[in-house]
């Protein structure tokens, strides 16, 4: 229990801060101002994380530590003092988006195991604790949700939860799996985008003549 909840404490920390940047980058893209940006940072950080809170009926984790509006106030700043540089990284979003997702889903699945969810309900709640923030933020931004684009991104975090809960069924530590879990949430999510791979796009039926 105590290296669970250390590795769950870790990881969360990471995510919000990958996840706040990648909120407040998109927020600069529609020339919001500071406080905009910062309101769009704590979104995507804390959306999903406080779903899946409520829905195992605990807490929401940021209401019981500042550190998490903290962390997202200290991306504010490091977009702000570094904004010329991050634009000359070409998809700088994509990589902290992607990351914020692979922390956020291991936190998630690690959480609801504690909670003594089974893994079926651990792989759901972190797809919602890596992807629901990224919606709220698409909303407040008046975009279209990334996980309604034919681009891979929720199902990366189930892939994730799946190859977590497999390792973990034989036997591997903690540890181990939680950085699978991650490497497979990253690698699935880089290669889709690298190669246009997606789902296959519904199609609306013909009307007959």
């Amino acid at each position: 229990m105590d290296s669970f909840s250390t590795i769950l404490q870790v990881l969360e920390f990471l995510g919000t801060f990958a996840f706040a940047i990648s909120g407040i980058r998109h927020a600069a893209a529609k020339h919001f101002d500071w406080f905009g940006g910062y309101v769009c940072g704590v979104a995507v950080a804390i959306g999903g994380g406080t779903i899946r809170d409520l829905m195992l009926g605990t807490t929401p984790f940021w209401m019981t530590n500042p550190f998490y509006l903290l962390c997202t106030a200290l991306a504010l700043l490091l977009v702000v003092c570094f904004s010329r540089r991050m634009e000359r990284l070409q998809n700088a979003w994509f990589v902290f988006d992607t990351l914020g997702l692979a922390l956020f889903t291991v936190a998630g699945i690690q959480k609801s195991l504690v909670f003594g969810q089974p893994y079926w309900v651990a792989i759901i709640m972190g797809c919602i604790t890596g992807a629901a923030g990224g919606v709220i933020r698409d909303v407040l931004l008046n975009n279209e949700p990334v996980i309604f684009h034919r681009e891979i991104y929720a199902m990366a975090a189930v892939a994730g939860g799946l190859a977590y809960w497999l390792l973990d069924h034989i036997g591997v530590s903690v540890e181990l799996c939680s950085v699978v879990g991650f490497v497979v949430v990253c690698a699935i999510r880089f290669l889709a985008v690298r190669y246009g791979i997606s789902l296959p796009v519904l199609k609306e039926p013909e009307s007959g003549q």
